[in-house]
């Protein structure tokens, strides 16, 4: 470390450096979201609506933040959520990700729209073992995507669904951001291209004319020996209808704040969820989540396991792999102190009635 390097003890730290570290496109792509950025801003302030009720000479002993999910038993309940183009952060990548969430028994979801070929990143780290599905133009084309996940040894589908157009990202636009040369979605080349534009009404006659509907989903399912995981489910009537299909878990998730801005935020609506569900399968969350404080909060709340984004590719940014790793060790460590503070060995002792509404 040299004089002039950062301190880094927490994600905000990192955060904070990454500022530094991007190029203005990359912070504007990387860090930005939809609109006025107000679901962005909520997806972390609403953890602070929330405040933990301690319990005290509990004596806590042989401690474990274990937890199996989808049949694969975990360490600890800290997902890397998909991040695309991860080489525009750092020159390590997806594979230096992969290699980081590997050495802290983290579980990665590969995008869709890696800058990396997926077979790579799954050689590079044995944890990343779920991929990122984004339903493609025509349904050959989305089995390419399924086959080599297959191959490469993949074993869940995680299937976004709330982004079947961009968000307004006024951010990106001032930045005049567009990919620099030599990144791009590799995974994605080479498939059919999307049909030409149809009627006079870009959003309804092009893009969701396009978009994936529920059929989609169950024809997936009867195509695929993997997991099927939907990511982006906000409404409980979507969740509802998702498990009916087949799924065998669900995200809250608002996709980071990128797409629909004042969308409420995933804490929020994660009771909701929970209740719907009726713990026929996990429910995971995302947005927000920069404490171990928060993903006891989550947890609190019903959610099985959490997903990091941002502060991934932060950290990346900053350190490389090295930072990646640092991040979810931070984090664990995090989780541990809280749940002996609270009384709770174990994620199954975390409850509701740690949580008072402030």
């Amino acid at each position: 470390m040299t004089q002039t390097d950062p301190i880094l003890t927490c994600l905000a730290d990192y955060a904070a450096a990454a500022q530094h570290a991007m190029s203005p496109q990359a912070a504007a792509y990387f860090l930005g979201g939809a609109a006025d950025e107000v679901t962005l801003q909520q997806n972390r302030a609403v953890f602070d609506r929330y405040a933990l009720v301690p319990r005290v000479l509990t004596g806590m002993r042989h401690g474990s933040t274990a937890l199996s999910l989808l049949g694969r038993p975990l360490a600890h309940p800290i997902l890397l959520a998909p991040v695309a183009y991860q080489r525009m952060a750092h020159p390590d990548g997806e594979t230096g990700t992969a290699m980081a969430a590997a050495a802290l028994e983290a579980l990665m979801v590969l995008s869709c729209q890696a800058s990396e070929p997926l077979e790579d990143v799954a050689r590079a780290g044995a944890t990343c073992r779920w991929f990122q599905l984004y339903m493609q133009p025509t349904r050959e084309a989305t089995m390419t995507l399924v086959c080599r996940a297959e191959a490469a040894g993949y074993e869940a589908l995680v299937v976004t669904v709330d982004a079947p157009i961009s968000g307004v990202r006024n951010r990106e636009m001032r930045a005049g951001f567009q990919l620099p040369e030599g990144i791009a979605p590799v995974n994605l080349q080479g498939l059919p291209p999307a049909p030409p534009p149809e009627g006079s009404n870009v959003v309804f006659d092009h893009f969701m004319a396009q978009a994936p509907g529920w059929s989609d989903i169950a024809w997936l399912h009867s195509q695929t020996r993997l997991k099927l995981v939907l990511k982006g489910i906000m409404h409980p009537e979507d969740a509802r209808r998702a498990i009916d299909l087949g799924a065998d878990a669900v995200i809250v998730s608002n996709h980071g704040g990128r797409v629909l801005d004042t969308a409420v935020p995933t804490l929020l609506q994660l009771p909701a969820v929970v209740r719907a569900v009726a713990g026929e399968v996990p429910v995971l969350l995302d947005g927000g989540i920069r404490r171990g404080t928060d993903i006891l909060k989550a947890h609190a709340l019903g959610a099985s396991a959490v997903l990091i984004g941002r502060p991934v590719v932060e950290a990346l940014s900053v350190r490389g792999a090295q930072g990646v790793a640092h991040v979810l060790r931070l984090l664990r460590d995090e989780l541990e102190i809280a749940m002996a503070l609270c009384g709770c060995n174990a994620l199954e002792q975390i409850g509701p009635e740690l949580l008072r509404q402030l």
